[in-house]
């Protein structure tokens, strides 16, 4: 651009006021921002980025709406970094010198137009230098993300030098690596991201060459970015550091946490490293604090299940058993159970590890292994607070399991999880670890086994038509649940698009497998019979399997088929 200082004039309103009406960020976010410019100085979107009021896309927008400049994507930038070098080298500065400045040059292939992205567009001193590197010519100027930026300038910089910074175990070296400016804003970046998206956990990968950041996004790891292997050291110090976590210990297993606000959320962010033959792999698990509210109706339960289920959570004694893998949503199911039933007139305590949700008007207690304050010790101290109900995070143990089992026959009211694939496996499971037979099957009223599949993405599902063994698996379930599953199915696909990440699929609701315990059920238990026969005496009444509790809301065209199997399995699907 010709006069680039006239462009870069201060337009209004100010990036705080455009951030507050679109409702990004608080008065208190823009107050305590200003007040730390005025005190340190610095850009105010990126102030607000760092004390983690506001996303940075929603700053990037913000900026481009007040400069009139276009964001652009790393994918739409030239991936060849000798095409940076080139336009760098053809300039009277040396490319090293832009490289550490955070900007980079380009030319447009078709005509040969300079471009330019720069970590502070702002910058008067580097507006003035590439007006004088190009005196005769007009610059694009545009926006880009930190990470987006960061990602370019690291593979420039391995054109030219071949970077490879070999920390070793320099404590201090790595604390610098940690604190420096690029690294601080990668790291909060990846934090905005993921929560902005949704995801439950990033994972930081390394390999030899490179390191991956994947989000899990509604259950599936995504991959978001890939980074030069030179730059890990630095990022796995920065999340190291954050968490607490010894920077110089790369050889053992650690965990930390970290609680922050990011993008006006509060975080509590729990840390995972774990060593690996390339570097350590760190996972950060995303806990926000102010969780959305869930309530039993809402969480994509059928009809049946919801009525059944509602009225047996509100008995006086028994235990209620939720089963399914890490990551079904047991936790979210309890939560919503303990929700359902608080009326102000019971004593509803939990022992949990660790505590996930915060529960209005429950004693929630978080048990510490390792001071020997088990879940087993903790139920005994529970069980003299004088408690109606009471909730397990999980049954590991015959200790946890009896506690329980004579808790729920001396009149309290028990939910608790079990690690099984399905739901009658976790009369057996109980019966394994040494519970007495009769214990079970006296104790408890109903056992539930979940999953979480992804909702199709409204914006872009279309109508699909099944393979014929699906649509004769579904004309069986109509003939038993005629009362309430649709005669007229609405079978869909997930297709892809902007809204979704172009994964086809955006949240999740559950799939469920409930068994409430009927005489003949607690007869077969008391017999220590095997699964298969609790089946056939299950499904003389409303029971019906995750895979069929799945077509059902496949044919409502809230999933897709494909994801029901990906995730109930095709267990059942031979009977037919």
């Amino acid at each position: 651009m010709s006069d680039p200082a006239h462009d870069f004039l201060a337009p209004a309103p100010p990036i705080g006021e455009m951030l507050e009406s679109a409702g990004h960020i608080s008065s208190a976010d823009l107050t305590k921002a200003l007040s730390f410019q005025e005190q340190f100085g610095g850009r105010l979107g990126a102030i607000l980025i760092r004390i983690g009021a506001v996303a940075e896309q929603d700053v990037l927008i913000a900026l481009s709406e007040q400069l009139g400049f276009v964001i652009i994507d790393r994918t739409e930038l030239p991936k060849d970094p000798a095409v940076y070098a080139d336009c760098l080298s053809g300039t009277s500065i040396t490319p090293m010198w832009w490289v550490d400045a955070g900007a980079l040059l380009w030319r447009n292939e078709d005509d040969g137009t300079p471009n330019c992205i720069s970590r502070d567009p702002l910058d008067s001193s580097l507006q003035e230098t590439v007006s004088g590197a190009f005196r005769s010519e007009s610059v694009t100027w545009w926006l880009t993300s930190s990470r987006d930026l960061d990602f370019m300038l690291d593979l420039v910089k391995q054109h030219i030098i071949g970077d490879t910074i070999d920390v070793g175990d320099d404590v201090a070296l790595l604390r610098e690596l940690a604190e420096e400016a690029p690294v601080v804003e990668l790291v909060s970046n990846t934090l905005a991201q993921a929560v902005n998206e949704g995801a439950s956990d990033i994972h930081v990968e390394p390999r030899e060459q490179d390191f991956d950041i994947r989000y899990r996004v509604d259950g599936v790891l995504q991959t978001r970015l890939t980074l030069p292997r030179n730059r890990f050291d630095a990022v796995a110090s920065r999340i190291k550091l954050i968490s607490g976590i010894d920077i110089a210990e790369r050889r053992l297993p650690q965990d930390g946490r970290i609680g922050m606000r990011i993008s006006g959320k509060d975080l509590d962010v729990r840390v995972s490293s774990l060593p690996g033959v390339w570097g350590e792999s760190i996972v950060m698990r995303l806990l926000l604090k102010e969780q959305k509210d869930f309530s039993l109706d809402r969480i994509g339960m059928a009809q049946d299940h919801f009525e059944v289920f509602s009225t047996l959570v509100k008995e006086p004694y028994g235990i209620i058993l939720v089963t399914g893998p890490t990551g079904s949503g047991k936790s979210t199911t309890l939560k919503a159970t303990l929700e359902h039933i608080i009326d102000g007139k019971k004593k509803i305590i939990t022992v949990e590890d660790p505590v996930e949700y915060n529960v209005h008007g429950v004693t929630q207690v978080q048990t510490k292994s390792e001071i020997g304050y088990t879940f087993a010790r903790a139920l005994r101290s529970i069980l003299r607070q004088d408690p109606d109900t009471i909730m397990i995070g999980e049954i590991r143990d015959l200790e946890t399991a009896e506690i329980a089992v004579q808790a729920s026959l001396t009149g309290h009211m028990v939910f608790s999880t079990l690690h099984t694939n399905d739901s009658l496996s976790a009369f057996t499971r109980l019966i394994d670890m040494g519970v007495e037979p009769f214990l079970v099957a006296s104790s408890v009223r109903a056992v539930m086994a979940q999953r979480l599949a992804r909702r199709v993405c409204i914006e872009c599902k279309t109508s699909a038509t099944p393979p014929k063994p699906i649509v004769a698996k579904y004309e069986s379930i109509q003939n038993r649940f005629s009362n309430f599953v649709t005669a007229s199915p609405d079978w869909v696909a997930s297709a892809g698009c902007d809204a979704c990440q172009h994964t086809g699929y955006r949240g999740r609701m559950g799939l469920y497998e409930m068994a409430a315990v009927t005489d003949g059920i607690a007869d077969l238990v008391m017999q220590n019979r095997p699964v298969h026969e609790l089946h056939k005496s299950a499904e003389q009444g409303d029971f019906r399997t995750l895979l069929e509790d799945g077509l059902i809301k496949a044919a409502m065209g809230l999933t897709s088929v494909e994801e029901v199997i990906r995730v109930a399995g095709q267990v059942g699907m031979d009977d037919e």
